[in-house]
């Protein structure tokens, strides 16, 4: 499978779905990071968090679900949703229709299908 040249960043849910939807402009994190730019949001498959919301509101999990910038590594913000040792600061997150790929810890290359690769880069470009 072909890897594309954006780095991926796991995230549960509901907090992809906050990320793209309700305004959530950080992403908690216990370690930091000098990672600038823009990179892709992984919606992983675990459910822990909040398994009637995400169920709900049908929310994917197991892939690609949008896109990001991160633009500064924090360890203080005035944020509703800062709560962590440190937070990646978000903007301009944008959705992109479920693109399976497997997740992986930390900032990684996902592996996307061909066949999805087409539509992968047409959303980026948007």
């Amino acid at each position: 499978m072909p890897t594309v040249s954006l780095k991926a960043l796991s995230i549960r849910q509901p907090w992809c779905h906050h990320i793209l939807y309700d305004g959530k402009d950080v992403e908690n994190r216990d370690w930091p990071t000098n990672f600038r730019g823009r990179v892709l949001i992984h919606a992983s498959k675990n459910e822990s968090e909040d398994r009637e919301l995400i169920r709900a509101k049908k929310m994917p999990l197991g892939g690609i679900v949008g896109v990001m910038e991160i633009v500064d590594c924090v360890s203080k913000m005035n944020s509703q949703w800062f709560c962590g040792d440190f937070g990646f600061v978000i903007r301009n997150a944008k959705p992109i229709d479920l693109i399976p790929c497997k997740g992986a810890l930390g900032f990684f290359s996902p592996e996307i299908a061909a066949a999805d690769m087409p539509r992968l880069q047409k959303a980026l470009r948007q």
